[in-house]
């Protein structure tokens, strides 16, 4: 089958990151209304993997971030993904920060933003998850979930609180996103009382929920790779307290020292793509390192190709996610991840 993508790129590349983001999955919506991504793109071959209660068709999901408001589910789903993470949703609808607020460095294979959780809020995802014929046949589907810009540091339990009740009966997992660099203050909540108190509010909220929907949905929680090694420890052993079903690693760094001497390398955001490969790498090694096989880790940043996939398996992800290199590969570096893991 030939890549088409490459010929795409340059055109995509010549308009403005997030403008091209937005034409890219419209147009990927009208191939799949016509069935024509199916066909245009290779499927990976079935390899399930068994995890959190939950059967993954293969190990390769879409990250958040992609699609934050679930427009795009059924196009995505077409792709071969073993599974879609949408978000990050927040209680409220916010516009997010002000434009512009993505930017691409092709020269180091990477991508900077500052989208700031720019969604429609919950309850509109919701709705569109629940209309998919992706998620209505089955596919898997997660629900990432942040606080409002405008909520306090303090109070956002009780935004996440309410994220997760909105969620709780479409979400095949939820995710507690507390690593965007994006939304002031969002990180503090990776610190030892902030961590605690949120995952109680949760663990609390999770077993109301279970009780009144009979069923027990996975909680994951999406740490930031700019952590050192006491950090990581900590945060171990409180995903073990709070019965954390699996963690993800990692987010954007903000990070600079790859892409300081590059245009808009300066840029305030997260950076994702090649040159956080290494550092999220390191993350899920210390994460395995403190949890064994007690929590599965779900390993990205810095995948863009099927060895860097590999790379995250062989030091303890069971699973892997996407983005940046859907960017810069396009949408056949699905299959070729899938195909390596299977290997």
């Amino acid at each position: 089958m030939i890549d088409s993508y490459p010929l795409v790129r340059p055109w995509l590349f010549s308009l403005d990151p997030e403008e091209a983001h937005n034409v890219t999955l419209s147009n990927l919506d009208r191939a799949q209304r016509w069935g024509l991504l199916r066909c245009l793109i290779k499927q990976p071959a079935a390899d399930p993997r068994h995890l959190c209660g939950i059967t993954f068709p293969n190990p390769v999901g879409l990250a958040a971030g992609l699609d934050k408001d679930g427009k795009h589910i059924d196009a995505l789903g077409s792709l071969g993904f073993g599974f879609l993470e949408i978000g990050t949703v927040t209680p409220n609808p916010q516009p997010g920060n002000p434009k512009p607020r993505m930017f691409r460095l092709p020269q180091a294979q990477a991508i900077i933003n500052r989208m700031g959780f720019n969604n429609d809020g919950v309850d509109a995802c919701v709705k569109r998850v629940r209309n998919s014929a992706y998620w209505q046949n089955g596919g898997i589907v997660g629900l990432n979930i942040g606080k409002n810009a405008s909520t306090p540091i303090e109070d956002a339990a009780n935004d996440y609180v309410t994220a997760m009740q909105a969620v709780y009966e479409v979400a095949s997992y939820i995710t507690v996103n507390i690593s965007s660099p994006n939304t002031h203050n969002l990180r503090a909540l990776q610190e030892e009382d902030m961590l605690r108190s949120l995952l109680g509010s949760l663990h609390l909220a999770r077993e109301a929920l279970s009780d009144k929907y009979g069923i027990c949905k996975p909680l994951f929680l999406k740490i930031a790779p700019d952590l050192n090694q006491s950090d990581i420890k900590l945060i171990a052993e409180l995903l073990l307290e709070f019965k954390i079903d699996a963690i993800i690693a990692t987010n954007t760094t903000i990070a600079r020292d790859a892409v300081k001497d590059l245009q808009f390398g300066e840029e305030l955001g997260g950076l994702s793509g090649a040159p956080v490969r290494n550092a999220s790498t390191e993350v899920v090694k210390s994460l395995h390192q403190h949890l064994g096989n007690a929590i599965p880790i779900i390993g990205v940043g810095g995948i863009l190709s099927g060895k860097d996939a590999l790379e995250k398996i062989s030091v303890g992800a069971s699973l892997v996610q996407i983005y940046s290199g859907l960017i810069y590969r396009g949408p056949n570096l699905i299959a070729e991840c899938a195909a390596e893991l299977k290997k």
